[in-house]
C-alpha cells in the first residue's frame, strides 16, 4: 500500500492527471477500434487489405491458385511457434503502421530481408517434397543442388501475386468482383468505374 501511495500524484495534481489519463485511454481505444487492431490477431486475408495500399496484393492473391491452400499469414509469418508468429506480426504491423501514417509507403511494395527469409522458409515448409525429393526435382536442371541458394520466386515469379505490385495497377488485373469490393476504398472504386466508363465511351 505504501508503494501505491508513493505513486499517487500530490492532491492538487490528481484531477488533471485523472483527466489526462482518461484522454490517453480514450484516444488509445479509439485508435484500436479505427485501426481494427483486434482483426490482426486473426488469419483472415481481408485483414491485410485494411490498409488500402495492400489491395493489389489481396486482389492478385484472390485470383491465384494459392487462395485455396494458403492465407497471407501462411506465407508471410513464421510458423515455427505461436510466440515467434505473433512477435513477428507485432513488429511488422508496427512498422507498416508507422510507414502508412507518415505517408511513406512506396508505389511498389517489396519485402524486407526479414520477410524474404520468412517467405522462403514457408515455401520450403509447404513444398518440402518438391525441393528435397530428387525424383521430383529431376525435371529442373540443377534444382536439387541449388534449392537452398536461390529464392523460390527467382523461377516462380508469378506465384501467387502475379506481376502486379502497385496500387495504380489493380484495374489491369481483371475486374474487382463483389467479394473483393469491400476491401477497396470508395475513392478507388469510383476512379476505376470512371476509368472503365471513359474507355467504353472511346471504344464506342
Amino acid at each position: 500500500m505504501s508503494i501505491f501511495r508513493k505513486l499517487l500524484p500530490p492532491p492538487e495534481w490528481r484531477l488533471p492527471v485523472l483527466i489526462l489519463m482518461g484522454a490517453i485511454t480514450g484516444l488509445t481505444l479509439y485508435a484500436l477500434v479505427e485501426s481494427k487492431a483486434v482483426s490482426y490477431l486473426s488469419d483472415d486475408p481481408k485483414t491485410c487489405a485494411n490498409c488500402h495500399v495492400m489491395t493489389p496484393q489481396y486482389s492478385t492473391w484472390q485470383n491465384s491458385s494459392h487462395r485455396e491452400w494458403a492465407s497471407c499469414n501462411d506465407c508471410h509469418v513464421p510458423q515455427d511457434n505461436v510466440i515467434k508468429k505473433y512477435a513477428f506480426k507485432a513488429k511488422d504491423g508496427l512498422y507498416h503502421a508507422s510507414v502508412f501514417l507518415s505517408r511513406g509507403e512506396p508505389e511498389v511494395i517489396r519485402m524486407k530481408e526479414a520477410g524474404v527469409e520468412v517467405v522462403q522458409s514457408n515455401c520450403i515448409r509447404c513444398h518440402q517434397d518438391q525441393v528435397t525429393d530428387a525424383r521430383l526435382s529431376a525435371s529442373v536442371e540443377n534444382h536439387f543442388e541449388n534449392r537452398t541458394e536461390r529464392k523460390c520466386w527467382t523461377c516462380h515469379q508469378e506465384v501467387p501475386h502475379g506481376s502486379i505490385h502497385s496500387l495504380s495497377s489493380v484495374k489491369y488485373y481483371g475486374k474487382i468482383d463483389e467479394e473483393h469490393q469491400e476491401t477497396v476504398p470508395q475513392w478507388l472504386s469510383k476512379y476505376l468505374k470512371e476509368s472503365d466508363n471513359q474507355k467504353n465511351t472511346k471504344n464506342e
